[in-house]
Parts: structure tokens; sequence; C-alpha cells
């Protein structure tokens, strides 16, 4: 195995898989262009040529990402992706004041079906027509009435593409930061778009093994 590149930040590592801390402004995985040859998936493979990819973040969404370390592996955990039984929290940073949660345990849900806006893509939209199943549970962590902003804590039920961000949007209350759905002013809010995976549960397919991570936001 090559050199662990310093840079990485390696949550947890076994023979099985890997837990990454992936930056803000870094791709999961390469994209078009040789200027988006750079992510964290192939920084990873220099050091674990066997790594592969399980699920994403966006670019500019910080935090936990999962990765594989055999074709096997993938498989598994891909089948713990799609029965839902891998655990993801987000923690974000959103425009104005969210209300009271609607739920007594403190949780609300948003349930609006999200699709592609073909004439905008990769852009997502709300869709009661065409969108598929998206649900979304969140809660308040903290109110600045001052700042106008409301920090929450975010569950996605299903895994759309840019989920979290269209379905804030759609509530009103977009993420501070946010290049892609955010007005010129919540973008001019923060450098960065306030959003990071925060938390991360599943069960081991080999081991069994009850595995939790967790990684503090920095903002």
């Amino acid at each position: 195995m090559a050199s662990v590149n310093p840079d990485l930040q390696i949550i947890h590592e076994d023979r099985c898989l890997l837990v990454l801390n992936k930056p803000a402004s870094l791709l999961s995985v390469p994209g078009r262009g040789d200027d988006k040859q750079d992510c964290l998936s192939r920084r990873v493979q220099a050091c674990f040529p066997e790594a592969l990819v399980v699920h994403r973040l966006d670019m500019a969404t910080s935090g936990l990402m999962l990765m594989a370390r055999s074709i096997e592996m993938q498989r598994a955990l891909n089948h713990l992706f799609e029965r839902r039984d891998i655990y993801k929290r987000y923690l974000a940073v959103v425009g104005g004041c969210l209300p009271t949660a609607q739920q007594s345990d403190g949780w609300s849900l948003i349930d609006m079906p999200i699709a592609l806006d073909w004439p905008n893509r990769p852009l997502r939209i709300i869709d009661a027509a065409a969108g598929k199943p998206s649900q979304t549970r969140w809660r308040t962590v903290a109110i600045d009435q001052a700042a106008d902003t409301t920090r929450i804590e975010l569950e996605p039920i299903t895994g759309r593409s840019h989920q979290l961000r269209v379905h804030l949007q759609a509530l009103g209350h977009p993420i501070l930061g946010d290049a892609l759905y955010g007005s010129e002013a919540i973008q001019a809010r923060s450098a960065r778009l306030l959003l990071h995976a925060c938390a991360l549960r599943l069960v081991h397919p080999v081991s069994n093994a009850a595995l939790c991570f967790k990684s503090p936001a920095d903002f």
C-alpha cells in the first residue's frame, strides 16, 4: 500500500471498509473535464487502490463518506443503503427562523417528490406529478433571531440528488451559501455551503459490529 496522504481525514479503517471526512469544495468522484479529476475517491485510491465508492456527497457538502475495500463489500454496503439500513444525519444552517417542529419528538417531516429540472440540469425541482418520492426529517437545534438563521439536524429517509438542499429551499429556508438553490443574498451569507454530514451508523456486514461515527461541523 502507498503511504497515506496526510490530507486524508480517515475516521475508520478496517480490512473491509473506510470512513472518511470529506472537506467542502472537493468532489466525491471525478467529474467531466481535466479540471474536475481531483476528488476524494482518487485521493483515497492512491493510498488504497482497491477502494470503491458506495455513496457520494455533493462537492459543496462536507462530512462523513463511506468506501468499500472490495467489490463484495461494495455490493453488501449498497444493499444496506437500498434497504435504508445505513443511518445518516446532517447539520445545516438555513436562512430564517424555522417554525416549531410538528411532532412530539421534536422532528418534522418534509415529504415532497423531487424531479430533475431538465432545462436547467443538474438542478432538481419539486414536482408532484413527475417527481420521485422524497422524504427528509428535520429538527431545530438553535435559532439565532439576531442573524435570522436556524441551525438544524437533517435525516434523509430517501436519497435523491440534492434532496436536502431542494427540500429546504421548498420549505422557504435555503441553506446558507447554497450556490445552486439559494438567492444571491443567501449565497453571500457564507463562503461555503453550510451543510455537513455529521453522523453515520451501520451494522458491519462482516463482523456484525454496530458502527457509529461522528464528525463535528466546522461552522
